[in-house]
C-alpha cells in the first residue's frame, strides 16, 4: 500500500513539473513587466504602437534594450496623432530628426516619481537638451502632462505622457 501511495506522489510531482515545464517553453510562464526591457513593454502595450514604430524607423530597438538604465518619457498614440497634419510621415521619412526626437524623450539613469516629488528640476536628455521637470503638481514635463508614472522596466523606467516633445521647442 505504502508503494502504491508513494508511486502515485512521485508520479503526480513528476507530472506536474512535466506539465509547467511545457507551458514554461511554450510562453505560458507569466512574465513580470520588470523582467522585460523598455522596447519589450512598450511593445505589448498598443497605446504605444506608433512610439514603437518610430523606435524601429529610427533604428533605436538596440539601444533601448541595452543596459542602460533609461527614464523614458513615452507619448502614447493620442500624443502622436496630436503633431500637425503630415508631422509624424515627415519625421519618419528624416531618420536623424526622428532620431533627435525619440532620444529628446530619454534621460540616462532611473528617475523615480517619487525622486522628483514636489520639485522642479531641468534633466539632460539623451539627445543633448533639456527637459524642464515639473512635479509640485501633477508633474510636467516641459508642456506634456506624466499620465501614469513608474512602469518599470529592467533597464530603466516608463513615464507615460499626453504630448510629443519636441527638440528647441
Amino acid at each position: 500500500m505504502f508503494r502504491k501511495f508513494m508511486f502515485a506522489v512521485v508520479g503526480g510531482v513528476l507530472a506536474f513539473s512535466s506539465t509547467q515545464a511545457l507551458a514554461d517553453h511554450h510562453g505560458g510562464k507569466k512574465e513580470m513587466k520588470g523582467d522585460w526591457d523598455i522596447v519589450q513593454i512598450a511593445s505589448k502595450d498598443p497605446q504605444f504602437s506608433t512610439l514603437v514604430t518610430a523606435i524601429k524607423e529610427a533604428g533605436l530597438v538596440g539601444t533601448l534594450k541595452g543596459d542602460g538604465p533609461f527614464t523614458v518619457f513615452a507619448p502614447t498614440n493620442d500624443a502622436f496623432a496630436e503633431l500637425p497634419d503630415g508631422a509624424l510621415d515627415e519625421l519618419l521619412k528624416d531618420k536623424d530628426k526622428l532620431r533627435a526626437v525619440l532620444t529628446y524623450h530619454v534621460v540616462p539613469g532611473n528617475i523615480m516619481s517619487e525622486d522628483i516629488k514636489g520639485k522642479t528640476t531641468d534633466v539632460e536628455t539623451v539627445e543633448g537638451s533639456t527637459l524642464a521637470v515639473d512635479a509640485t503638481d501633477g508633474v510636467m514635463i516641459n508642456d506634456a502632462m506624466v499620465i501614469k508614472a513608474d512602469i518599470k522596466a529592467k533597464n530603466g523606467v516608463i513615464h507615460v505622457i499626453d504630448a510629443v516633445l519636441m527638440p528647441g521647442q
